[in-house]
């Protein structure tokens, strides 16, 4: 069976060209960008930073006034913020962190390298000196001018998600609004007459919805506008009345169950029924039956019931997809070789995401890897990719991806 079924990097490949770019765009305040796309190059149209300045505490000199033995005179103290006047012949200016380097001076010493004095100036005045133990280098602890972004340059490109970091870039360059995609429309359902909302008593046979909570989050995180449409009951008509009324609301739906074989999966009867399946099923465990289609100019992406398995499909492949929906620039999946904690001595006959974390160095696994066992995402750091067909024993390199970067 196998054998018929995509593999994950095929899967992942046909998702993310399927996933067709945003085309509108719209102006928002910087301050409300938080995870959005930038939807045109963010140019500088000044340097940064924008005057040379001094990267440490110490003394602005000339290179050419030192001296082994020699002490130089300290007219000034520059501060940031503040503008000094220019160096005179033999003198240096007291400085600090982030201040502007004054006319003339070309270095600055560290006051750790650096001895200080009062001299008498006759008159019964005096004035500090200052000594540099060690001969400073040419533009030593000094940031030029457009050390960090020349005016002109791309700062960043078409495509960047805009996280803390990027907006912090933004707001060095004087930016108060941004150029940015359209936030995506993703609706949420859920299937199973087994599943009620947590609050709710429990009856016979039910259990709680986890999925609802974790796939908005996980959605919502993304910077994702989010419309939850509850839960649908395992009967056909009921499916496709509600797939049908999604579609006219949202970019993207997702579902959570009913994608499988059984009698009461309708997901993908439904979605034939409305739309088109253009993929089905991958070689992975856990989360073989991910179903993709289209219904008229809405995307559809089924997601398996059990939690576990939801949410590693999501981070395999609905977030790249969502994010390529979103205008963002594709990046593949994250990995590190790092050696096995342990023996894995029956592989299956498909590629295996287990619950993982790093200890000592090693990629140790959770003793509990079914695909319902939630308690092991909430332990896990990450996932320990395992290929099909393949003994491990403990000491074997194998791939390991941290869940930090796959949901970031």
């Amino acid at each position: 069976m196998a054998d018929s079924m995509l593999t994950v990097d095929a899967a992942r490949d046909q998702l993310i060209r399927s996933a067709r770019p945003p085309t509108g765009r719209e102006t928002v305040a910087a301050t409300d960008a938080l995870g959005r796309v930038l939807a045109e190059p963010l140019l500088a149209d000044l340097a940064v930073p924008p005057f040379a300045n001094a990267a440490m505490d110490g003394y602005a000199l000339r290179l050419a006034d030192w001296s082994a033995d020699g002490w130089l005179a300290v007219r000034q103290r520059i501060v940031a913020g503040q503008v000094g006047r220019p160096l005179g012949a033999g003198e240096a200016a007291r400085i600090f962190t982030g201040a502007p380097i004054p006319a003339g001076a070309d270095c600055v010493a560290m006051q750790e390298d650096c001895d200080t004095r009062q001299t008498d100036m006759g008159e019964g005045a005096s004035g500090p000196e200052v000594r540099v133990r060690r001969a400073p280098r040419p533009g030593e602890h000094v940031r030029p001018a457009g050390e960090d972004i020349a005016p002109g340059q791309t700062a960043l490109a078409a495509g960047a998600r805009l996280g803390p970091a990027q907006l912090g870039l933004t707001a060095a360059l004087g930016r108060t609004e941004l150029m940015v995609y359209p936030r995506l429309r993703v609706a949420l359902l859920y299937t199973g007459d087994e599943i009620v909302l947590p609050g709710q008593p429990l009856g016979p046979g039910q259990i709680y919805n986890s999925n609802r909570a974790m796939l908005a989050a996980l959605t919502a995180g993304l910077g994702c506008a989010v419309t939850d449409l509850g839960q649908v009951p395992d009967r056909l008509d009921a499916t496709v009345a509600l797939l049908d009324a999604a579609s006219r609301q949202a970019d993207v739906v997702i579902t959570s169950g009913g994608v499988s074989v059984g009698e009461e999966d309708h997901v993908r009867a439904a979605l034939q029924r409305l739309g088109q399946v253009e993929l089905w099923k991958v070689a992975m465990k856990p989360g073989k039956p991910l179903l993709y289609g289209r219904i008229d100019g809405t995307d559809l992406i089924g997601l398996p019931g059990n939690p576990v398995s939801a949410f590693v499909v999501f981070a395999l492949f609905v977030r790249p997809f969502l994010l390529a929906r979103m205008g963002a620039s594709p990046e593949p999946l994250p990995g590190y070789t790092l050696p096995a904690g342990f023996d894995w001595t029956r592989p299956g006959k498909r590629r295996e995401f287990l619950r993982a974390r790093v200890e000592a160095g090693r990629v140790v696994l959770h003793s509990k890897q079914g695909s319902g066992a939630l308690s092991s995402l909430a332990w896990a750091q990450g996932l320990a990719d395992l290929p099909a067909d393949t003994v491990i024993h403990a000491g074997d390199p194998i791939n390991y991806m941290p869940l930090a970067e796959l949901m970031q």
